[in-house]
């Protein structure tokens, strides 16, 4: 496929990258130059395939020297960094239990039931949308977009790569049907982030991401219908379904740790407590259905299932586990310490008045977009955009006379969905690393800038800025 989209995303880039300086140009130096060593080492972590921990820490001491230069002793600083990481503070247990639950549906079975039972029902007519459908079931169970993409999403680009299929487009459905769940699971660490930042109710938070997702899904489905009849899957034989079937014991009592969650999620129980007695009906699956002693169990708890194997089945199946969060953890700890920084010196004071102006002219909604935008095009991930645009959107909004869950759905439908249009960004390049694809494939992933396009026209309260 020709890379026009990507030319295009990155004279997107450049645009993003002019209109930021223009915001913030002016008396506003010294945070200027924290943002360009920010992301100078932010960029070059990316080249060098660093962990992006390295340039967070860097940005934070840049900006900590900005409140020092503006007259901040450095212990109000260390306060304020520490007022920051507050709301992260209380993800600890989420994110604990998310790796936990990752890897006991593994050792379970669970995860193994939907690739199996999932690939078999497949209309080989309709790969690419049956690629997107069993993608959206499966990270809206494991919450996660590179579990899904790093469990069904590598049987599905392998029975791409292997049958015909346009892998672009299959990895741009697989990515797709990732994102649906990242965006609206109750096991979402995003989702859990984005409540704990606005102070909603993540419960709450999911219905309205329901009722504002309904089009873009729809839309989606008859996309990648389309793409189905021009792209079908010659059939014939794999492996990977009778390795999986060699390994684990399918019993239809491996799904009930996934039923006990979506269960008590409908009955809007604490999304702790739904994982937690998820958790325990997988350790019972393990050690009576796939026979795993308890030291063994424990263990996949702590490091992460690892599957005893050479074949590639251990690949596609092996991974969560506790330890397997602790990175998500500190990069979600340190990037919150910039919206403590950030907060009480008012280094975005400047900008904020500028976006005011602009959500007067176009719309809440759009300027949330905008800055969504140009937030995931500079930090590179999803973490940052989601405190940066609630930190810079939160008073227009409140001004505005919209609440927390206003501006909580407009995050999920702007700043949760746009971190994945930048081929840079870690949101992508993981999955496109995980199923060997190249950036061609995120003009099909079609679901991504559904989302935050079809809610320009949702007839609500933010989109009109009343």
């Amino acid at each position: 496929m020709p890379l026009r989209p990507i030319v295009f995303l990155k004279k997107v880039y450049i645009i993003l990258l002019a209109c930021t300086i223009l915001l913030i140009w002016g008396h506003t130096m010294d945070f200027l130059i924290s943002v360009f060593i920010f992301m100078t080492f932010l960029i070059f972590s990316l080249i060098k395939n660093i962990s992006i921990l390295i340039p967070l820490i860097i940005g934070m001491l840049a900006f900590s020297i900005t409140a020092f230069n503006r007259g901040y002793t450095f212990k109000s600083i260390y306060k304020m960094i520490l007022k920051g990481m507050k709301k992260a503070l209380l993800l600890i247990p989420i994110f604990a239990l998310i790796g936990i639950i990752t890897a006991t549906w593994r050792a379970s079975g669970t995860i193994p039931f939907f690739v199996y039972y999932g690939t078999k029902l497949m209309n080989p007519d309709y790969f690419i949308l049956f690629a997107f459908l069993l993608s959206c079931l499966v990270s809206f169970a494991l919450g996660t977009s590179f579990g899904t993409v790093g469990t069904i999403g590598v049987v599905l680009i392998v029975l791409a790569k292997g049958r015909g299929v346009n892998v672009s487009i299959a990895a741009g459905a697989i990515i797709s049907g990732a994102f649906f769940g990242d965006r609206c699971s109750p096991t979402s660490s995003s989702a859990n982030l984005v409540a704990a930042v606005t102070g909603t109710n993540l419960y709450d938070n999911i219905k309205r991401m329901f009722i504002t997702g309904i089009l873009p899904f729809v839309a989606t489905v008859i996309i990648y219908f389309v793409l189905s009849k021009q792209s079908p899957m010659k059939i014939n034989e794999s492996t990977l379904l009778d390795e999986i079937s060699f390994y684990f014991d399918l019993s239809i009592l491996t799904v009930f740790p996934a039923v006990i969650i979506f269960l008590l999620a409908f009955f809007r129980k604490n999304v702790k407590t739904s994982m937690f007695f998820s958790i325990i009906a997988a350790i019972f699956v393990c050690l009576f259905i796939q026979k795993m002693d308890i030291t063994e169990i424990i263990k996949t708890m702590i490091l992460g299932f690892k599957l005893n194997s050479d074949r590639e089945i251990a690949q596609i199946i092996s991974g969560g586990g506790l330890l397997s969060m602790v990175n998500v953890l500190l990069i979600v700890l340190i990037a919150s310490s910039y919206s403590g920084i950030f907060e009480e010196t008012g280094m975005l004071n400047d900008i904020q008045g500028i976006l005011k102006k602009m959500s007067n002219k176009i719309g809440i909604y759009l300027t949330t977009l905008f800055i969504s935008l140009v937030t995931g095009a500079f930090f590179c991930n999803q973490t940052l955009p989601v405190l940066l645009t609630y930190q810079l959107m939160n008073k227009i909004y409140i001004e505005k006379g919209l609440t927390k869950k206003d501006i909580a759905i407009d995050i999920e439908n702007t700043a949760i969905m746009t971190s994945e249009l930048f081929p840079w960004s870690i949101a992508i390049a993981v999955p496109l690393a995980t199923l060997s694809a190249t950036p061609a494939s995120i003009p099909y992933a079609v679901y991504l800038y559904l989302v935050p396009l079809l809610n320009i026209f949702k007839p609500s309260l933010s989109q009109s800025g009343k």
